[in-house]
């Protein structure tokens, strides 16, 4: 029984692309997981994923690129204003515009940035850079 699926994930991809390798398989599949992945593909993190519907649950089939250095999740899940993002791109992410911070907001799941110009706050789920 996982606790945390998204951060199992986030780890299981990490894994794979320090071993270079070219796909990685993650099980089980959610709905928080694909839109962190649809985030980290529109930064070109990671390249396409399909999800694969299976009798014993379904499963992510996704394509790496080797380009993330780093990449994990936030616990506890911090809230954030709409004014407070630096603060938290100072405390996860190495230099000022490299990387992003994935926030749960109440328009959905977006990146920091797209957080910032919609003047929104939320939770912080994941950093990547």
């Amino acid at each position: 029984m996982l606790n945390d699926p998204l951060a199992n994930a986030l780890s299981n991809i990490l894994n794979k692309e320090n071993a270079r390798t070219k796909e990685c398989v993650i099980k089980p599949s959610s709905k928080v997981i694909k839109e962190v992945l649809k985030i980290m593909n529109e930064y070109g993190y990671v390249g396409k994923f399909e999800e694969v519907i299976d009798s014993r649950g379904n499963f992510l089939n996704i394509e790496l690129l080797n380009k993330i250095n780093k990449c994990g999740v936030i616990k506890p899940r911090f809230a954030v204003k709409e004014s407070g993002y630096e603060k938290f791109e100072k405390r996860f992410l190495p230099a000022k515009d490299f990387g992003i911070l994935i926030v749960s907001t109440p328009k959905g799941i977006m990146s920091n940035n797209e957080a910032r110009k919609q003047n929104i706050g939320g939770k912080l789920l994941a950093y990547c850079y």
